[in-house]
């Protein structure tokens, strides 16, 4: 199987032909081999228009809705970065193309480290990972110019809020469980500016500031 033409097909199929218009994000797409973040038995449909489930109850997104967040955060290669939920690491490895420094944070070990090995095997070396809870942050490591909500929260957990650098932009899908809003904040004057940017479906975050286990 060609993973390099699937991946110049998902391009220009999935993200170029649905708006996603920066050219550092689509050159990261084209890049990253996503077909080596998804289970072995799923390797072939790698890089379909569809979510991949990759163990513990989580998920790999759609590239579009990867790509669309993305976009969204508008990096330019000099940003520190916090991800919260690794999960597979293809998310991470994205953003690792297009900013300086990635955080990223996982609750679930198995996940983090499958992730690990993963980005490693690939090279990255601006990745650093932690197993917590998420909605926790990572005060010791912020201020951050971006952060990226990988999960649905019904808000911004207030740890978040309090790590972003004044103009800092934060990204999640805001809303109940089964049904949520992309939403990006930016932090202008120790208040959170919003804009809605389409409906979407992720899985939950679990955490003291967002849902219980």
């Amino acid at each position: 199987m060609d993973y390099e033409v699937l991946r110049k097909r998902m391009v220009e199929e999935q993200l170029s032909r649905r708006g996603i218009k920066d050219q550092r994000v689509l050159d990261a797409f084209r890049k990253v081999e996503r077909h080596k973040f998804v289970p072995k038995d799923f390797e072939s449909t790698a890089y379909s228009d569809f979510p991949i489930t990759i163990g513990e109850g989580q998920t790999i997104s759609q590239p579009y809705i990867v790509a669309l967040m993305t976009e969204c955060l508008r990096l330019t290669g000099r940003e520190k970065v916090l991800e919260i939920g690794t999960g597979s690491g293809y998310q991470t490895a994205i953003l690792a193309e297009l900013a300086k420094d990635v955080y990223s944070i996982e609750r679930f070990r198995s996940l983090s480290s499958n992730a690990k090995a993963t980005l490693h095997e690939l090279g990255y070396n601006n990745i650093i990972l932690k197993v917590r809870d998420g909605t926790l942050g990572w005060k010791e490591k912020s201020p951050f110019d971006r952060i990226i909500i990988t999960a649905a929260s019904p808000r911004v957990p207030l740890p978040l809020a309090e790590q972003l650098k004044p103009n800092a932009k934060l990204i999640l899908p805001l809303g109940e469980k089964f049904s949520q809003v992309l939403t990006i904040f930016e932090n202008i004057d120790n208040k959170l500016d919003s804009r809605q940017i389409c409906s979407c479906v992720f899985v939950p975050l679990i955490g003291k500031y967002a849902y219980q286990q």
